[in-house]
């Protein structure tokens, strides 16, 4: 469990910390000799029962306020201290105003220096203590008077941090990618490069490959320390500390974090939930120059408050932070606005889309996605915006967003059950939306039969207009592909047919084929060029060509050559001749010269059979021989092989 102190200077925080764990948090020279915390200071303590407590003791001076909001970026609980003989102070405040921006909502007060005072003074500073917690975070902290110097108090403070650490979750991977917020930097000699910082989500163990965001500099883990002592791995909630390799100390520090490389996606806009402490006497106005506090980072930024123009005091609202340099943050993020000169905090509240486009979305859309992001669970955030993405939501984003790995954005996805749309860069569509969507696409298929009876399908492109759909074109391709794969449509190239559309299933088709077919049966396999079969049926060339291409997906005609065009179960005699040829011949192999002579035709109409025979894989050349290769059956239909012209001699 990790525990920040918090409260005015001189109150005793550092000393309490020792007290309860015998460690003095103040490292720096300049702090022992002014005898004041000046950056943040680590300890740790054994309670017992294999469970530890992480104390990060803050400095109270207001000069270090922004030290004092990168110790509290990722806590468990805090320890409001209030000296008994100085009571509340202006620090004291604001601190807790922070602590309550952050949504801190385990704590407690230790009331020190109560051997200072009189009974009726600690009673006094309690009764304030309580009046104050009563509308923050912290109502119900339950409050010690303490004593670092007579011990009063301070085993009834041991006993609460213990039940607190005995409720403390066990850490577990969660389901989301390693990131840690750095707050302290230095050198060990043999060992190099060290940070540390609270594991706000994921797993990390010696040899992972990191990247320290927003500077994108690539990081190899040597070591993993978890409070103090060398570990194979690091989870959530815990303080750790790890050795980098590829990093010298120069180049990283407080306001940086070490995430999975997946994360690293540097941002300078933010869509907030922002909350203006009451105690503020104006409205936060459009454009106000603020500080941002978001992990351990301190940027400075611009307020847009685009809706109403401000925010008042004691409000919340939406609005976008507008970054003067590119920060690392992500959904869920809480932050502390303070003022420009950084001395006075201002309000705070949650991200809820780090990756801010700029206020020229519509109004009313980016009004209501922010809304979803503000739901409770990625589970119904997913689901309320593939609800608002008529344009497909681009589900890789959602995940960096909601910071998921693979297989929770994979199964979140299918419990939701998510229509993904593409692999390269997947856009996701609700099911609803995709059933609508495949109604539309078969009434539009339907209504372009209709209108156009003889043509094969319509294409893509078109068929997207026709429904009107605000996918991109490859999303909608993949999605009418997935309509071909499940046999609700067909599509051939880039056009699409419903099923029992034939497009010579028409009155004036029917009577053209019913004058071709008789001609190419007489014709047997001396199938005439396309021309002199237009000649002799007196048709025009473009529109039996036309008429014979659309024909030919019907099976009933099929084409082997630029201008010939022969009935299928012609070619199923063919096919059993050949298959015949090659159990007769020698080695089962025959040559085109062999084939020609059996079936009565010319050379050049020979080949044009047997080319088209391999492309179908019945047969296969080898040089000058053929073999056949399957049945040609499953795919011409079962046949005689054409008589000899032996066999033909012979008569009856």
């Amino acid at each position: 469990m990790i525990v920040a102190t918090a409260g005015h200077i001189d109150h005793g925080k550092t000393r309490l910390v020792k007290a309860l764990t015998g460690v003095d948090t103040d490292r720096l020279p300049q702090e022992r000799a002014r005898g004041i915390s000046i950056d943040l200071g680590f300890a740790h303590a054994d309670l017992g029962d294999d469970r530890r407590v992480s104390f990060i003791d803050v400095p109270g001076h207001e000069r270090f306020i922004r030290n004092m909001l990168a110790g509290v970026c990722a806590i468990d609980a805090s320890m409001l201290v209030v000296a008994a003989d100085d009571g509340l102070m202006p620090q004291t405040l604001e601190h807790l105003r922070i602590l309550d921006l952050l949504e801190v909502r385990r704590g407690a007060v230790a009331i020190t220096k109560t051997d200072l005072v009189a009974a009726a003074r600690v009673e006094r500073v309690q009764a304030e203590v309580a009046s104050l917690l009563g509308d923050t975070s912290l109502a119900c902290a339950p409050v010690f008077p303490v004593s670092t110097v007579t011990g009063r108090g301070l085993p009834a403070l041991r006993a609460w941090l213990h039940a607190q650490a005995a409720g403390q979750a066990t850490a577990v991977n969660d389901g989301r990618n390693f990131r840690l917020a750095i707050d302290r930097v230095f050198t060990v000699v043999g060992s190099g490069t060290v940070i540390t910082g609270t594991v706000h989500s994921g797993c990390v163990q010696p040899g992972e490959h990191l990247v320290v965001s927003p500077s994108g500099r690539p990081v190899r883990v040597r070591g993993v320390q978890v409070q103090g002592a060398a570990s194979a791995r690091a989870l959530p909630g815990q303080r750790c500390a790890l050795n980098l390799a590829g990093v010298a100390v120069d180049e990283v520090g407080r306001g940086d974090w070490v995430v999975h490389p997946g994360l690293h996606a540097p941002t300078t806009r933010l869509d907030v939930r922002l909350q203006v402490l009451v105690s503020e006497e104006t409205p936060l106005a459009h454009w106000t120059p603020v500080h941002l506090h978001l992990g351990t980072a301190d940027v400075p930024a611009r307020a847009v408050v685009a809706a109403e123009g401000h925010i008042a005091a004691g409000q919340a609202g939406f609005a976008q932070l507008v970054l003067e340099r590119p920060v690392a943050a992500l959904h869920g993020d809480r932050f502390v606005l303070r003022d420009q000169s950084a001395r006075r905090t201002l309000g705070g509240g949650v991200v809820l889309d780090p990756f801010a486009a700029r206020r020229t979305r519509r109004a009313a859309l980016h009004t209501a996605q922010l809304q979803v992001l503000e739901r409770a669970s990625p589970a119904h955030i997913l689901e309320g915006l593939l609800e608002l993405s008529a344009s497909g939501l681009d589900l890789e984003a959602v995940a960096r967003t909601l910071n998921l790995t693979p297989a929770r954005a994979a199964a979140l996805q299918q419990a939701s059950r998510t229509v993904v749309l593409g692999k390269e860069r997947p856009l996701g569509i609700a099911r609803a939306s995709a059933d609508l969507l495949a109604a539309q696409v078969a009434a539009a298929l339907q209504a372009f039969h209709v209108g156009r009876p003889q043509a094969s399908g319509m294409e893509i492109a078109a068929l997207r207009r026709a429904v009107g759909s605000r996918l991109p074109l490859p999303a909608f391709q993949f999605f009418v592909r997935e309509l071909a794969n499940r046999q609700l449509i067909v599509l051939s190239n880039d056009t699409a047919r419903l099923k029992e559309h034939e497009a010579t299933a028409n009155d004036q088709d029917q009577q053209l084929w019913a004058r071709v077919r008789p001609q190419l049966t007489r014709a047997g396999v001396q199938v005439p060029l396309l021309a002199d079969l237009a000649l002799s049926l007196g048709v025009k060339e473009p529109l039996l060509r036309d008429f014979l291409h659309r024909k030919s997906r019907t099976g009933e005609v099929l084409r082997i050559a630029a201008e010939r065009f022969c009935l299928r179960e012609t070619l199923a005699r063919l096919a059993a001749t050949a298959a015949e040829l090659a159990r007769e011949s020698d080695g089962g192999a025959f040559t085109a010269a062999q084939f020609r002579d059996l079936i009565g035709t010319g050379r050049g109409l020979a080949i044009h059979y047997l080319e088209f025979f391999d492309r179908l894989g019945l047969t296969l050349r080898s040089g000058d021989l053929r073999r056949t290769c399957k049945d040609f059956t499953t795919l011409l239909g079962e046949a005689e092989p054409l008589p000899t012209p032996a066999d033909c001699k012979k008569g009856p």
